[in-house]
């Protein structure tokens, strides 16, 4: 420092004035860590806590996507294409390590006498705990009686006449035999008649008839073969021939010694742990057609969440391409491309996918056609987003070095001004996901489009086959709105977080 700078400040000791030529002091490094592009994004998003929240619920929910079918009823196939006739539908959602919540598949109802005395008897006949709960009763004003009561939806479903094959029969027989579970019940008729294969009065559903609160025998063997709890009978009264006694009589024996079948009354409970192995717990409940909705939706999740991200990606691809020429090349090249946008954004969405729909699925199937429905015109925000980027990169002094360096247009484009607009453009393909999901379920929940087999279903389907059923059985639509209000709301918050992380205004910003 000059001489003429120490009078000015006389106060100030000769001994802090020193010398500024000092250059390993002045060209000191920087001790603190150099911070990218990504890394300044990484931490303004992480400040952001309902964006951070956001995260973590769609990772859960696409984890979820992937993991249930693994670890739910993956045995319980009942799709369409299920050749059992005997459905185990509408099912309410159970969980036996949250019974105490009242996730138990129970529900309060009220029972006219006679549905009472039904439900009872399937209680009598099977041991299984159908009315879990009486909380009382009232004397309608026409002098019937109601049951206020807690039933379970799934030993409730009693029971189903089959027609079996020997071979089935006898292996029904056998994992009775193994497990001491009983399947098939003693064949029953609606006429008291003695024949030895009949045992109960039972209505046209297979449940036993009650008469004072006890099952009326049509006919009955003496002794302990008469006990209708007992798994199988052996020998026949009518025949006092050993040799000809016949071991099972739980069935109505038809056909001849070539085709024999066996008219079988069976409880649908104890048949479900036959058939899949294991007792009949379902998280969500099932739908109507006996599904599970538990690995049902975590199937429809997966694929709305892959044809949603796929979409993304070819509309970034395609937008990419059509705003980088616009952007680059400007003049009349913009001018006409940007008027063909304008005829193209101007065509309503939904006609298109209703006209591909009704021509072009017949052709290629519903899903292929409605991915050219969003592609049609889905790239264009993408190709604005892309063109306005160009415009305000293409300007730059590095882009002017590296043209003059002589750089070719495909370099300077994808190489120096596209990464530029990588934050907006990751912003806005992450917010396309769930415009893609909402998008597909207001069409399948209006019936222009139907996506559902027995391999395949997505979140609109299942929203749109539970709503004759919001009354009645709301599980069956609740579990689906549940998913698709979550996974909205996470997207929304997560990509305005992202918007600010990748804001390139808010670099270095001390938030």
């Amino acid at each position: 420092m000059a001489s003429t700078d120490r009078n000015i400040f006389p106060e100030i000791p000769a001994e802090k004035f020193r010398f500024t030529n000092n250059r390993s002091e002045s060209d000191e490094k920087f001790k603190t860590k150099q911070i990218g592009y990504f890394g300044d994004a990484w931490n303004r998003f992480r400040k952001n806590k309902s964006s951070i929240a956001a995260a973590v619920i769609i990772l859960l929910l696409i984890l979820y996507a992937l993991v249930a079918p693994l670890i739910g009823s993956n045995n319980y196939t009942r799709n369409l294409t299920d050749t059992t006739y005997l459905t185990y539908t509408k099912l309410l959602p159970k969980s036996k390590l949250f019974s105490w919540l009242g996730w138990d598949g129970c529900s309060r109802t009220e029972l006219a006498e006679a549905n009472y005395i039904y439900y009872s008897a399937i209680e009598k006949e099977t041991g299984y705990n159908v009315i879990r709960e009486v909380y009382g009763t009232r004397v309608t004003d026409a002098g019937k009686t109601m049951y206020d009561v807690k039933l379970d939806s799934y030993t409730a479903n009693g029971f189903i006449y089959m027609t079996l094959t020997q071979q089935q029969y006898e292996a029904i027989q056998a994992w009775q035999d193994s497990t001491g579970i009983q399947v098939i019940y003693p064949a029953v008729t609606l006429k008291n008649v003695s024949d030895a294969s009949i045992w109960y009065e039972a209505n046209a559903k297979g449940v036993a008839t009650l008469k004072n609160g006890e099952v009326v025998p049509a006919y009955r063997t003496s002794g302990n073969d008469g006990d209708y709890h007992s798994l199988r009978i052996d020998g026949d009264p009518g025949k006092t021939d050993a040799n000809d006694a016949k071991r099972y009589r739980y069935a109505i024996i038809t056909g001849d010694s070539n085709a024999i079948s066996y008219k079988c009354r069976v409880n649908k409970y104890a048949y479900f742990q036959y058939r899949y192995g294991f007792e009949p717990i379902f998280y969500f409940g099932t739908n109507s057609l006996g599904q599970d909705i538990f690995t049902r939706l975590a199937s429809g999740a997966r694929f709305s969440l892959l044809f949603a991200v796929g979409i993304s990606m070819i509309n970034l691809i395609l937008g990419s391409i059509y705003g980088a020429i616009e952007g680059y090349y400007g003049g009349l090249a913009d001018l006409i491309m940007e008027r063909i946008s304008d005829i193209l954004v101007e065509v309503p969405f939904m006609v298109v996918a209703t006209l591909f729909q009704l021509h072009l699925a017949k052709k290629v199937g519903p899903v292929w056609s409605l991915l050219f429905a969003f592609v049609v015109t889905g790239w264009i925000g993408m190709a604005a987003r892309v063109r306005m980027q160009f415009y305000r990169f293409k300007g730059r002094e590095y882009v002017l070095a590296a043209r003059t360096l002589g750089a070719s247009d495909r370099r300077l484009m994808f190489k120096h001004i596209f990464p530029n607009s990588l934050g907006t453009l990751i912003t806005g393909c992450v917010l396309v996901i769930p415009g893609v999901i909402f998008s597909e379920s207001s069409l399948t929940y209006l019936g222009i489009i139907n996506l559902d087999s027995s391999t395949m279903t997505s979140v609109g389907t299942m929203l749109a086959n539970g709503k004759d059923y919001l009354s009645t059985y709301p599980h069956i639509i609740f579990f689906p709105a549940l998913f698709i209000a979550l996974l909205e709301i996470s997207f929304n918050l997560f990509g305005n977080g992202l918007r600010d992380a990748f804001n390139p205004a808010l670099r270095g910003a001390d938030e």
